[in-house]
């Protein structure tokens, strides 16, 4: 799914979109249905690889107009903390935002 551009999207970013379309991701990466992730379990429980949680950052950046940090997955280890702080990370940003 490509993101579209919605000019009105910029206070849409909520933690509870981003978490949507992580749990989506992610499901998506590790061919499960999204019902069978946990937003409060770790990321590195769901055996992921350090190439599809890259890839899951880089495909997050053109929606939320800011360059996403692997660290990030470090920090906040859960989709819940993930994804307060990428909404955060939104929230702080001026940059073109696309619709999830």
């Amino acid at each position: 799914m490509s993101p579209s551009p919605s000019p009105d999207t910029q206070k849409q970013l909520t933690p509870a979109a981003i978490q949507t379309w992580l749990t989506t991701q992610i499901a998506e990466q590790l061919g499960v249905p999204p019902a069978e992730i946990d937003i409060q379990e770790p990321l590195d429980s769901y055996g992921l690889s350090s190439a599809q949680a890259t890839c899951i950052l880089a495909k997050s950046e053109p929606i939320l107009g800011v360059e996403v940090s692997p660290l990030l997955l470090w920090h906040y280890p859960t989709i819940a903390s993930l994804s307060q702080r990428l909404a955060e990370e939104f929230e702080a940003s001026d940059s073109e935002v696309f619709e999830l």
